[in-house]
């Protein structure tokens, strides 16, 4: 299973590749970008796509990581309830 997992993931990574370097071709202009507090002048269209991809997807993993940050809390608080809960109710069953 791990081998196959492997080789899609190789086959998808190598299938971006392809598809960058078609857009990069077809794309061969360049554009002025305007952010707010920067301006950048004459950048390949293919370039400014592929950062604007990537900070995109790294605010993706971000976003992501707080959820699963706040996920982990939650359910090791909730573990520690249940153990609590678990120590009375067996005080409980011991009291006469």
């Amino acid at each position: 299973m791990g081998t196959l997992r492997r080789l899609l993931w190789v086959l998808l990574l190598a299938t971006l590749v392809m598809l960058a370097s078609v857009f990069a071709y077809m794309n061969p202009g360049r554009v002025d970008v305007d952010v707010g507090f920067a301006r950048f002048e004459q950048v390949s269209m293919s370039a400014f796509f592929g950062i604007v991809f990537a900070l995109g997807w790294i605010f993706g993993l971000l976003a992501a990581a707080g959820a699963l940050l706040r996920s982990a809390s939650d359910k090791r608080r909730l573990r520690q309830d249940l153990q609590y809960a678990e120590a009375e109710l067996q005080t409980l069953r011991k009291a006469p």
